[in-house]
């Protein structure tokens, strides 16, 4: 597994990670060194990542290790693992502020609803291949355990809407398959260039949205891949709809500068770089749905 291979490659740090296990008080929910390990080199690859992690300079592991919120990293284990005693502990301390966002997102009538719905998918109770997959999981530590509960709630609440807005006629979907032929026919085949271009365009956004803080790369998520309005985002973020567009603004233009530094890397000159931002645009690579890791943080 992954995991295993990272966990291998975060050896020479076992000593940071025992006294981080220690301070986080990891201990009194049960959570063994080796299962925090574990949930630190996850946590490790996925900030790292293309890179593996025997490549990255043991100080900006340790760095990045010292950064984490290891307190909330191992209660989100530990709850992951069915710990009792977790699971008393993050429900006694964030269920009342999963109720106060829901009803702020949802309305008071279905905040309950929506609140209680996210306890079974955090849990795993849905098995596959004979596995619980707790959505615990997908939280790294990167942000606080509350921040990452709401963004979570605010996604869940997203995947709603945009359920009722997918509702299409069937005369849409006949017509599916001749309007994709079409398109087909219209555009030929890419040429060897312009597939390198995409394919570096492509891995450029996909690092640098892993790269953001959680809050912007949600603002981006929202806008981008949900086609939510600017008064929709603010509304979710808790914000007013013009700090809602500055801050987006903010990090579209952070984004822009990062996806530029790495496409910079490879050599590409100016003209290149603007080439592979047309040619996103066209393809729609820039509209960030294939890059987006949903409920990772």
């Amino acid at each position: 597994m992954p995991g295993d291979a990272s966990a291998g490659a975060l050896e020479g740090h076992s000593r940071l990670i025992a006294r981080v296990h220690r301070t986080a008080g990891a201990a009194r929910w049960g959570l063994s060194i080796e299962r925090f390990t574990e949930a630190v080199a996850r946590s490790c690859e996925r900030r790292f990542r293309p890179e593996p992690l025997d490549s990255v300079a043991p100080r900006e592991i340790r760095r990045y290790i010292r950064s984490l919120h290891a307190a909330d990293l191992a209660l989100a284990c530990a709850c992951a693992d069915g710990s009792e005693a977790a699971w008393v502990e993050c429900l006694s301390k964030y269920r009342s502020d999963l109720y106060a966002a829901a009803r702020a997102i949802a309305g008071r009538d279905s905040a309950r609803e929506l609140a209680d719905s996210l306890y079974a998918d955090l849990y795993g109770l849905t098995e596959r291949d004979g596995k619980r997959r707790p959505l615990f999981d997908y939280f790294h530590g990167r942000s606080k355990l509350s921040t990452w509960l709401r963004s979570v709630l605010a996604q869940r609440y997203v995947d709603r809407v945009r359920a009722s807005r997918r509702l299409r006629s069937l005369d849409d979907e006949d017509q599916a398959p001749a309007a994709a032929s079409r398109l087909t026919a219209a555009n030929p085949p890419p040429e060897p260039d312009r597939s390198r271009l995409g394919r570096l365009f492509r891995d450029a956004v996909a690092q640098a949205v892993a790269s953001l803080p959680p809050g912007d790369r949600l603002r981006l998520s929202y806008y981008y891949v949900h086609s939510l309005k600017l008064a929709e985002i603010g509304r979710l973020m808790g914000e007013h709809e013009s700090s809602a567009s500055r801050k987006l603004e903010r990090a579209r233009r952070a984004l822009r500068a990062d996806v530029e530094h790495r496409l910079s890397w490879h050599g590409l000159k100016p003209d290149d770089v603007q080439q592979c931002y047309e040619r996103g645009t066209e393809e729609g690579t820039w509209d960030l749905a294939g890059v987006w890791g949903k409920g990772e943080t």
